[in-house]
């Protein structure tokens, strides 16, 4: 039996959140609904110009963000990533410890550095526009793998923000080799429009000849394959991966199983936040896949951990809640 149900690999960030006017946004010069790569000293200037309005810091990073959610619904989970030897990092590793996830880091071992940030602006439509300076998890590579855990899951799954820097890209590589040539399924997520617009080839490097799961949305979806068709989207999804997920946001999601497709519709409810969206509804997808549920029960289970979600403000739910969500499917 496998010692890990999932083994993530990522950046390491700590979010910090604010609820913003959409003109601001402009003010800022803020790209709307996407992620931004920035450097410390835009980050300073951001964090300046925001000083007025509170914000709520919590653990994040879209693949930690994922495999918490799947600590927190019962699976047993690591997490390869970088933080630096200072108050955030202690926080990050604070956070995944209070979530039953392992790790490659101990702390005294860790590098001098700034841990990276995501600074999440939440307009009034619930929608998220994040500008992340990633510190020294820009530095992550292939070091921060650990093969036996690697080797000992069920699942890697790896998140598509690791393609901008040459050694994270080639970290995403490894991690996919590894786990094919050890019969491990491979998992990825495409994360971010902007990701599949500058980065397409590099993505395209990490998925290699094919992975077991493939998770997007549907702009990441449309713009991976070049097309406004939804259709053309699935047949271009079942290229790259025997199994996929689209999330439509209030649409729900298209699940692939492999032989049938299922159009799982979403709970309807007031949206106030969908920043980590996607990487719970990753996570629990994943929970469920490891856990003997039907493909499409995974779907309704994911589907019904997103829509919590974005209820309130925050990329995570609680270990309690996540356990309620859990009890709903059990």
């Amino acid at each position: 039996m496998p010692q890990f149900h999932v083994y993530g690999v990522g950046n390491a960030l700590v979010d910090l959140e604010y609820e913003v006017p959409e003109a601001l946004l402009g003010e800022l010069n803020i790209d709307k609904g996407l992620m931004t790569l920035i450097e410390e000293d835009r980050h300073h200037e951001l964090l300046g110009k925001l000083s007025g309005i509170e914000s709520r810091p919590c653990g994040g990073g879209s693949a930690a963000n994922t495999i918490t959610a799947a600590a927190q619904l019962g699976s047993d989970a690591f997490y390869s990533c970088k933080v630096a030897s200072d108050d955030t990092g202690s926080y990050f590793l604070d956070d995944l410890a209070a979530n039953g996830v392992q790790t490659n880091l101990k702390a005294g071992q860790l590098d001098d550095g700034h841990t990276g940030k995501c600074i999440v602006m939440i307009t009034p439509d619930a929608q998220r526009s994040m500008n992340t300076y990633l510190g020294i998890t820009q530095k992550i590579s292939v070091a921060e793998l650990d093969e036996t855990a690697l080797k000992s899951a069920e699942y890697v799954y790896i998140e598509g923000y690791l393609v901008p820097e040459v050694n994270a890209r080639a970290a995403a590589v490894k991690a996919r080799e590894i786990a094919q040539a050890n019969g491990i399924k491979t998992s990825l997520t495409l994360s971010d429009a902007n990701m599949v617009n500058f980065f397409k080839d590099g993505l395209l490097e990490i998925v290699g000849d094919g992975l077991d799961m493939l998770f997007a949305n549907e702009d990441e979806a449309r713009l991976m394959f070049d097309t406004d068709n939804l259709d053309d989207c699935v047949t271009g999804m079942k290229t790259l991966a025997r199994q996929f997920a689209v999330t439509r946001g209030p649409l729900g999601a298209l699940v692939f199983d492999g032989e049938k497709l299922y159009d799982i519709p979403a709970k309807k409810v007031t949206a106030v936040d969908t920043n980590g969206a996607g990487d719970i509804y990753a996570g629990a997808f994943l929970h469920g896949l490891t856990h003997g549920m039907p493909f499409a029960d995974c779907g309704e289970l994911a589907g019904y951990a997103a829509t919590t979600l974005v209820q309130q403000m925050g990329a995570r739910l609680t270990r309690e809640q996540m356990q309620s969500v859990g009890e709903r499917f059990a």
